[in-house]
Parts: structure tokens; C-alpha cells; sequence
């Protein structure tokens, strides 16, 4: 059986409830594969609707990247939205905006109607490691405020920065947005499937698909069971069998993100390095990513690869990066380390629509590491074209997305030499 990862979040899960698998034969109106943050909010908006749902997790609800991410609720859908501008125009883009910022909206809205436990906490700063960064920055700050962004912005100097949000002289400035924030992710998913089932929805954890048929009325296979539908939607994102569906499985390419987490320091050491208590990730290309817990633990992510295989032991090589920006840090001890799959597209935009050759299958997927709000909005989206108002799956799904080269075996090593050439020209910038 398989069970969540052995991590902090795990550890300090609120709900330990487990959900039967599928061992019958079920007619339902939506089959949703996958129990992370797209299936789980998919089913639910759904559910709100009025809609017959079965969701369908092959291991544990938040097994995945909903259960392992760095707990960073940040706005914005997409990156570098002006590539989509001969496709969609500036209007589309503007929308695609409008969205990033209604996503977190969507997560505030969730844990409050469903009382969450899931330490939510306002407060989120980008920050720069190069002059080029603070002049991005700026030119980010601008741009949010002239689609009045409604919440408070603040861009800051290397001073200004140690001292309210990190205490490191590792960066030159940074951009504090009170709008976004940070949670415990797991609790988070696994309280809106409670919500989701509260309402209708039929879970079943432990039931991988095995088989998807195709047709007017879909259907999928289980070791035990199978579910035949009205409409499917397909909700793996980077832990989905690119076997399962290989024309979705082109599209999309699993990168691993590792996160460790420290014993506990003395509130006096944790007011001391970050005392605004902010969640922050650099604009490199290989970013590191971090926020305090509220047990006072020092939350560190980063990394990326892209061998499809998880590191053994990804403290070893996130310590050189924790200790880079507090070297004061030398001596502390990990608690927790682990890391996930996160689903990575070729534009960098999340995918949303359905299969060329069968239009009852639908899919959400490829967030790039930004999927905690965006997989919440894909999932209304989804609810409201189901519901009839295709509008704003139209704007998705009008972006095309170039399936990877190489097939299966050689995606990874031609996505990792690409972002070797990215590191590189980062490094030219000043």
C-alpha cells in the first residue's frame, strides 16, 4: 500500500483519513483520475454544481505534488505570458492575469467556507540576486499596478530587504506581495477532499488506472474495478503513466524538487533571519525556494532535475544553498527531507482542453512548479465549462503546446540540456 512520503507535512497532517479502493463496477456522470490539488478541486467544484463525481487516487490523496510542494501560495498563472500575445492578443493575456490573481483568491476563499486547518499565513516576497532581477522586478511591480492589483506591494532595497523579510546579504532587493502567502499543503488537500466528499463525491484511494477506453461514453480500468462516465478528466499531472495516454504524456515532463526541513530553532534566531515571517523564492533558474514553519523549522527547497528518479539524499546538496544564504546556519540539523515530481510543459503555461481523438476526455496539468493556485483555477475552469460557460477554457485551450522531442526515453536528457543553456545564459546577465 502505498502511503504519503516521509515528510514534515506528513508528520504533521491533521487528517488521517483513508479512503477505500475501487472494487466494483460504477456509471457516474465524471470520473476524475488523480487525488492532488486539479482532481480533488475539479471534483469538488463539480460537486458544488451538482454533478455525479467518482475521483480515482492510485496511491494517497496529496500523494503526489499537492502533498510535497514548498507551501507557497503565490499569484500568477503561466510565465512570460507576452509569448502568447499572436495567439490569444493582449486581451487573452490580460485575462490570464485576471486569473493568477482570482487563483489565490480561490485557495483563501476554500479554507475559509470549509474551515481548513492549514496554518495559512499572508506574505510572500520574490527576490533578486543580480541588478537584472531588481530591474525585472520593477518592471513586475508596474505591470501590477496598472491591473490594480488590490493587494500591497512593496519593492525594496538590499537594506530594506535584510531587514524586513530575510536577513542574508546574498540579494540585492525584493518585491513583497501581502497578497500572496504560504500553508501546509497536504492539510490543505486533504481538507477539500473531505469538503468534496461532503458534498457527493465518491473517492477511492489505492486504485490506479490501468486502461482508459476511449468513446462517446469513456471508461477506465482498475485492478479491481472500472468506472465508465459521461466525460473523464485526467488529472496526473507529473505522475502521469505517460504510457496511460501518450499523446498527453508528450506534453508534459516530470522534474523533481527537493525540500528539507530543519529541527527547530528559537523564536529569537527565526525573528532574527526572517521577521516578517514571509514564504520567498530567487528568480534564478534554479531557484531556491524557503519560509519558517510554525513549529519554528526552517522550510528549504530547490533544485531541479530531470532524470524522472528521485536524489537519495537532496539534503546534501541543498545545504551548500541554505548555508549560501544564512551562513550563521553552519551547524543545524535536518529533520525531514524528500522530494516530488513537479509537471513542466515546453511554453510554460498550464494545459487545459481535451483529447484531439476524443473530446470526453479532458486533462489539466503542466503548472512548472506554480500549480498550488493554478490548479485550483484550471479546476473551475473545467467546472464552468462543464456547466456550459466554455469561455475561459476556450482562452485555455485556444494556446498550443508542442509535445516534447524524442519520445519518452530521450525527453528528460534534451529538457535538461535546454535548461543547462538557460543556467548558462543566466550566469552572462548581470
Amino acid at each position: 500500500m502505498s502511503e504519503h512520503t516521509a515528510s514534515w507535512y506528513a508528520a504533521t497532517a491533521t487528517d488521517q483519513q483513508q479512503w477505500p479502493p475501487l472494487q466494483e463496477s460504477l456509471d457516474t456522470q465524471i470520473c476524475v483520475l488523480g487525488g492532488g490539488f486539479t482532481g480533488v478541486n475539479t471534483a469538488l467544484e463539480l460537486a458544488e454544481r451538482g454533478f455525479k463525481v467518482v475521483l480515482l487516487e492510485a496511491h494517497r490523496i496529496g500523494w503526489g505534488a499537492s502533498g510535497r510542494n514548498g507551501g507557497e501560495l503565490i499569484r500568477g498563472i503561466g510565465h512570460g505570458l507576452e509569448q502568447f500575445s499572436r495567439q490569444i492578443g493582449q486581451e487573452g493575456i490580460r485575462r490570464f492575469k485576471q486569473m493568477g490573481f482570482e487563483a489565490v483568491d480561490i485557495v483563501k476563499e476554500r479554507i475559509q467556507r470549509f474551515d481548513i486547518a492549514c496554518d495559512y499565513r499572508p506574505g510572500y516576497a520574490d527576490l533578486a540576486t543580480r541588478p537584472s532581477h531588481m530591474r525585472a522586478l520593477e518592471e513586475d511591480l508596474q505591470d501590477l499596478q496598472a491591473m490594480n492589483y488590490p493587494h500591497p506591494l512593496k519593492l525594496l532595497d538590499a537594506a530594506e530587504l535584510k531587514n524586513q523579510v530575510v536577513n542574508s546579504e546574498f540579494y540585492v532587493g525584493g518585491l513583497v506581495d501581502e497578497g500572496s502567502g504560504h500553508l501546509h499543503p497536504l492539510n490543505l488537500v486533504l481538507g477539500e477532499a473531505k469538503a468534496a466528499a461532503d458534498l457527493g463525491v465518491q473517492i477511492y484511494e489505492q486504485s490506479a488506472v490501468v486502461k482508459i477506453h476511449k468513446g462517446e461514453r469513456p471508461s477506465v480500468e482498475t485492478a479491481l474495478g472500472s468506472v465508465v462516465c459521461d466525460r473523464l478528466v485526467i488529472a496526473a499531472n507529473g505522475y502521469l503513466n505517460p504510457d496511460l495516454e501518450p499523446w498527453l504524456g508528450g506534453k508534459l515532463l516530470p522534474a523533481g524538487s527537493y525540500i528539507l526541513v530543519t529541527e527547530p530553532l528559537d523564536s529569537t534566531q527565526v525573528q532574527a533571519l526572517m521577521s516578517g515571517g514571509h514564504a520567498v523564492a530567487d528568480l534564478r533558474v534554479e531557484l531556491d525556494y524557503y519560509r519558517f514553519t510554525p513549529d519554528n523549522r526552517l522550510l528549504f527547497g530547490g533544485l531541479c532535475t530531470y532524470s524522472g528518479k528521485d536524489l537519495n539524499n537532496p539534503s546534501q546538496q541543498l545545504l551548500p544553498h541554505l548555508h549560501q544564504v544564512f551562513p550563521q546556519l553552519g551547524d543545524v540539523k535536518v529533520a525531514y527531507q524528500w522530494g516530488g515530481m513537479l509537471g513542466i510543459g515546453a511554453n510554460r503555461l498550464p494545459q487545459v482542453g481535451c483529447l484531439p481523438d476524443c473530446p470526453s476526455i479532458y486533462f489539466a496539468q503542466a503548472y512548472a512548479g506554480h500549480g498550488l493556485n493554478a490548479s485550483h483555477m484550471t479546476a473551475r475552469v473545467l467546472a464552468e465549462a462543464f456547466s456550459g460557460d466554455t469561455a475561459r477554457y476556450d482562452l485555455f485551450a485556444s494556446v498550443q503546446h508542442m509535445t516534447f522531442p524524442g519520445g519518452k526515453w530521450l525527453r528528460s536528457p534534451l529538457l535538461a540540456a535546454g535548461m543547462a543553456w538557460y543556467r548558462l545564459k543566466e550566469n552572462l546577465k548581470n
